[in-house]
């Protein structure tokens, strides 16, 4: 069992923490995408509240001493990119500014560099950095997964791959809300019209089975989860490959498929998981299992990439490439990309209780509040069974370079 573990520090969040389908024990399918890096996110956040947090010393980590590091150091390396690229005295994050600036995780960059292996890695976080507890003001704490999913397409329509793959339309603009009667400050999709007009971008039910710009065409019900997870693989008959990444959405609502399902008395709650949906819309008529899609009006479009390397996953919100159990999203109203955290949660796709450190670099519109986060799983079958596993409460720490884990501390200090 899961037990709390002992610490000294933690950051005291004001806003409650938005779980949603903590009831059930799998991860909700009916999550909105992740690599979409939703403008909305952090426009109509107020600013994070400041940490009050003392540094701990990592023997204090439950789990800390067998953790594996070899794919967090890896996903942390790539993140390192975009921060030596930075000037010295730019903020890790504008929102998040505990974290310091570019100038205080050069030193610890350089470092992550020489550690080849999980044993070097914990050599350089334990040398470089201090772990700071994380806590929202209710208590209340999420960890969900998410994965890359590999699906079967054709260049062109036949059964049952019959459902286009949507690419980004041309009559796709993406406005400040106030042009369609909304307040101002955050960007919409809109169509533009013929007549050159704009209107908000109809929903799922009006645009599902549109063919310009398809990448493709796949199982409606494979066109359906890929949307949800926001990027995937297609495979197509003559053995070619390429990525469907996020593009945009329609700016439409997010609907629980899963919710109605269950509402109307389509599904048993334990079948409220990807493969018990699945599995109901295989056994129905198409036009039911439509109907069914068409209660989640929001849509996502996507653009063709190549594969590359693949043992990584798509880019995510902090435009790097995702690396298995070792990415995490994260709410960007209060936490920085590119920050390694010591996350302790327990799944059965995991082999129960499971410590490790993840680095966040994507978020989505479902990751929001302090103890909140989305493991990435990787690519596949495998890697969504385990992640269809995870949705548990956990704990999680900040690692921070110690110069700035000082800083926050005293400033907390001088608040008291």
């Amino acid at each position: 069992m899961l037990k709390r573990p002992h610490s000294a520090g933690f950051f005291n969040a004001i806003a409650l923490i938005a779980i949603a389908g903590c009831t059930t024990v799998q991860t909700p399918v009916e999550s909105e995408p992740i690599q979409q890096a939703d403008q909305s996110t952090e426009a109509d956040r107020t600013t994070a509240p400041a940490p009050a947090v003392t540094p701990m010393e990592f023997a204090e980590l439950p789990g800390w001493a067998g953790a594996d590091l070899g794919p967090s150091i890896e996903a942390f390396r790539r993140s390192c990119v975009r921060i030596m690229d930075r000037a010295l005295d730019t903020p890790i994050s504008e929102r998040a500014p505990y974290a310091g600036t570019a100038s205080d995780w050069r030193p610890v960059c350089e470092a992550a560099e020489v550690a080849s292996d999980s044993e070097s890695a914990r050599l350089v976080f334990e040398a470089m950095l201090a772990p700071v507890e994380i806590q929202s003001g209710d208590g209340g704490s999420r960890f969900t997964g998410y994965f890359e999913p590999m699906i079967e397409a054709r260049r062109t329509p036949e059964f049952p791959f019959t459902q286009p793959i949507p690419g980004l339309p041309d009559d796709l603009v993406q406005v400040d809300r106030s042009v369609l009667g909304g307040a101002p400050g955050r960007k919409v999709a809109a169509q533009r019209l013929s007549n050159g007009s704009l209107r908000a971008y109809p929903p799922r039910a009006d645009i599902a089975l549109r063919h310009d710009n398809a990448l493709g065409y796949a199982h409606p019900a494979d066109v359906f989860f890929l949307q949800i997870q926001g990027s995937g693989r297609l495979r197509f008959k003559d053995g070619t490959s390429l990525r469907a990444a996020y593009a945009a959405h329609n700016s439409q609502p997010f609907g629980s498929v899963a919710n109605y399902l269950l509402d109307t008395g389509k599904i048993t709650r334990g079948e409220a998981s990807m493969q018990g949906i699945r599995g109901w819309m295989d056994r129905v008529p198409r036009a039911d299992a439509q109907a069914a899609m068409n209660q989640n009006p929001r849509f996502v479009f996507f653009r063709p990439l190549p594969i590359g390397d693949p043992t990584l996953g798509p880019e995510g919100a902090a435009l790097v490439p995702l690396t298995p159990l070792g990415s995490m999203a994260v709410d960007p109203a209060y936490h920085p990309y590119g920050v390694p955290y010591f996350v302790q949660t327990t799944s059965p796709g995991l082999g129960g209780d499971w410590s490790g450190v993840l680095v966040s670099q994507d978020t989505g519109g479902a990751i929001k509040g302090m103890v909140r986060g989305d493991i990435y799983f990787g690519t596949g079958r495998q890697a969504g069974d385990a992640a269809g596993t995870q949705n548990a409460p956990g704990w999680m720490w900040a690692l921070l370079p110690r110069a700035v884990a000082k800083r926050v501390s005293a400033s907390r200090d001088a608040a008291s």
